[in-house]
């Protein structure tokens, strides 16, 4: 499945508060429950840290991962973006950065 596709599906599969309405009350929830998201995912990378690295807890973390993929694609929608528009913008990013030697360091300006 391309970006294009998945982010169409995430459209047609999805409910909640001020949907496809591209006001901040959407972009506020879509950005909280995306951090929510997250946060559940880190839980499960501290609780491999703690209790052990194994196959279920890996499973787990992919799951939060694409859980935290699907309120992305949400959020681009409502701000009118594409998925894959950001992650070409990134990737330029990260390679400008690779060419000029400052992968390592502070500050999205640099």
């Amino acid at each position: 499945m391309d970006l294009k596709t998945y982010q169409k599906w995430t459209k047609e599969n999805s409910f909640y508060p001020h949907e496809g309405q591209k006001d901040v009350q959407e972009i506020m929830y879509l950005a909280m429950a995306m951090n929510a998201e997250a946060g559940e995912l880190s839980n499960h990378v501290k609780k491999l840290f703690r209790d052990g690295d194994n196959a279920d807890r890996r499973d787990l973390i992919k799951g939060e991962i694409g859980d935290v993929l699907w309120y992305a694609a949400r959020l681009a929608e409502c701000l009118g973006a594409n998925l894959e528009d950001i992650f070409k913008e990134n990737y330029d990013k990260i390679e400008d950065r690779k060419a000029r030697g400052v992968l390592k360091g502070d500050g999205d300006k640099r």
